[in-house]
């Protein structure tokens, strides 16, 4: 009898402890609470986000993969998200430093100080994003050519790719808030708003794809509006939990105004995370520019279709990553 309570009672921590996990609770004290439970709340909130963040471009993938030209959309989406692992190397450095400042700050007890750092960094995410989408938006034929898509191909795509890089800035605060939630202990926050943004894409991509009712179909551009519509969704979320949530950061217009001390200080910090995955998406870049110069559109939307699926089950590894990142910062 006293064996089975014993396990009925463990069921019944771990059962709670997961709860908490996918529900968010800011209340733990990171810094002195059990390692264990901290780990577990942190862990699964992060690597779940990171899945969430790969199934953007598989869902683009299998819906694209039904249209006409079913290869030069595949390599249209493949060869964009190659482009846009420049974009998530600087959004990851970025976010990193935010995380690392926010949770520093939070150790501290000073909540005021963690978000005006937060605020600090969407500054910085809001410059960077700006450029980048205005590159993108010109040079979105110029992109594909340079990545070994045919000219046919490009043609047929470089809309779809002038949108993905033109929403650099939601593609940038979904993952830059999301650190600042992570640093302040509330990953689930995190998590909850890649949720919506895919939830929001798997339902409007078929939608925009192939039309509805009286919404016309849309083909390849509409797998891109269907993706950028969601992600605002998600930052929507983000920015009501900033500004309207019941969190430790209370964020305020005011700390909204540039501090250059405080952007350098990020900045120094960003910078070796950003050339880690620079460095990293470089070498994914010159595969892909490899496999579609020497393989063609039908070979370079198959490898696309795999590196994807591939990415699916790696991201979650930089999500335990996180864990320790953002344990370090709070003590």
């Amino acid at each position: 009898m006293t064996e089975t309570v014993i396990k009925k009672s463990l069921f019944s921590k771990i059962f709670t402890t997961l709860k908490q996990a996918l529900q968010g609770d800011e209340s733990f004290d990171y810094t002195s609470g059990s390692i264990k439970k901290a780990v577990i709340l942190l862990a699964i909130p992060m690597v779940l986000e990171m899945m969430m963040e790969s199934v953007f471009a598989l869902v683009d993938l299998y819906f694209v993969g039904h249209l006409e030209h079913s290869s030069f959309a595949i390599q249209t989406v493949g060869l964009t998200e190659s482009v846009l692992t420049i974009i998530y190397s600087l959004d990851i450095g970025l976010s990193m430093a935010a995380t690392a400042v926010v949770a520093r700050r939070i150790g501290e007890k000073d909540p005021v100080a963690a978000a005006k750092a937060g605020m600090q960094a969407i500054i910085i995410a809001f410059v960077l994003s700006v450029f980048m989408s205005i590159f993108g938006i010109i040079y979105a034929k110029d992109i594909l050519l340079f990545m070994g898509a045919s000219v046919e191909a490009a043609e047929h795509g470089f809309r779809y790719t002038q949108i993905m890089i033109g929403s650099s800035l939601c593609i940038t605060f979904l993952f830059l808030i999301n650190g600042i939630f992570r640093g302040a202990g509330n990953a689930a926050i995190a998590m909850k708003s890649l949720w919506i943004a895919n939830i929001c894409n798997i339902i409007l991509c078929p939608i925009l794809i192939n039309g509805f009712g009286s919404i016309p179909a849309f083909g390849l551009v509409g797998a891109a509006i269907a993706t950028t519509l969601g992600r605002s969704i998600g930052v929507l979320y983000q920015v009501y939990h900033l500004f309207y949530g019941n969190g430790v950061l209370k964020i305020k217009i005011s700390y909204l105004i540039p501090d250059f001390k405080q952007i350098k200080a990020l900045v120094k910090i960003a910078a070796p995370g950003v050339l880690q995955f620079v460095i990293a998406s470089c070498s994914w870049i010159f595969l892909a520019q490899l496999v579609a110069t020497t393989g063609g559109d039908h070979g370079s939307a198959g490898y696309q279709t795999a590196l994807r699926i591939m990415m699916f089950f790696i991201l979650p590894a930089w999500g335990l990553s996180n864990v320790q990142q953002l344990w370090l910062g709070r003590i």
